[in-house]
């Protein structure tokens, strides 16, 4: 039986791309990426424009980015990771589960203390701010804040302001900051330490005051493709998100874009 030049080619092809240690990956296989929760709203958007502009898709998994980087390293089918702070791309990258090479900072963002819609709350974030007293006795929700970026942020800010002693006992953690916002929304907390992009995507809180940027460390998202990734249109993906083309979709939802910036 004769074999013809076209197949002879494509198995040519398809020896070497496993002689490298590469799986090729099925031209329809979705671009897997896993997301900070904070993301849901804006990721959701460029998705849908990057599949109607080129006909790929994505499968995206929103968590807590301490969460995500876990799954990566427990094994978990990821193309791309995109965290919400320094620290856990800094944990894959020192576990070898990203492509350092393909590392970037892509957005940026603030934490605000925000209180059920309709609220009469007044708080000033100043030093020596009295948050129990603004609790009268009910729950201040927050990210986990040993893990979830979020809540750690909220911690480093309310420790910087003196806060933090007075309202330790009081803090509501949550596994990722969208369910933070949602115990506010529901009335569950009379107040809520959010990234200010939550708060503008929920109708069910308003914001009662922005913490002073110099409370806490820069909100840097950063992005990476993860080692084990072989699907091609990944690296496509995250050259858009990086686009002009993408930036309204995080614009929209109160991100700073840093572009084409590279981590220093």
């Amino acid at each position: 039986m004769t074999v013809s030049r076209t197949r002879r080619a494509w198995i040519a092809g398809l020896m070497l791309a496993l002689a490298g240690g590469l799986t090729p990956a099925r031209a329809d296989e979705p671009v897997t990426v896993f997301a900070a929760a904070s993301l849901k709203n804006a990721l959701d958007e460029a998705s849908a424009a990057w599949t109607q502009e080129t006909a790929k898709t994505t499968r995206i998994s929103y968590a807590g980015s301490n969460a995500l980087a876990k799954q990566i390293e427990a094994g978990a089918p990821a193309d791309l990771f995109v965290s919400a702070d320094l620290a856990w791309m800094d944990y894959a990258e020192k576990n070898g589960t990203i492509r350092s090479e393909t590392r970037v900072n892509l957005l940026r963002n603030a934490i605000v203390l925000v209180a059920p819609k309709g609220s009469t709350q007044k708080v000033a974030l100043e030093p020596g701010v009295d948050l129990a007293k603004a609790l009268a006795g009910g729950r201040l929700a927050m990210g986990n804040v040993e893990a979830v970026p979020a809540g750690k942020y909220g911690k480093a800010a309310l420790e910087k302001l003196g806060a933090w002693d007075g309202v330790r006992t009081q803090v509501a953690q949550a596994e990722n900051v969208r369910a933070a916002l949602l115990l506010v929304a529901r009335g569950e907390a009379p107040l809520g330490i959010v990234y200010a992009t939550d708060a503008a995507s929920e109708p069910g809180v308003e914001v009662v005051a922005t913490f002073p940027e110099g409370s806490h460390p820069p909100i840097v998202y950063p992005a990476a493709l993860t080692k084990e990734s072989r699907n091609a249109d990944a690296a496509a993906f995250l050259t858009y998100l990086r686009s002009p083309a993408a930036r309204p979709f995080f614009e929209r939802q109160g991100f700073g874009v840093i572009g084409t910036e590279k981590r220093s």
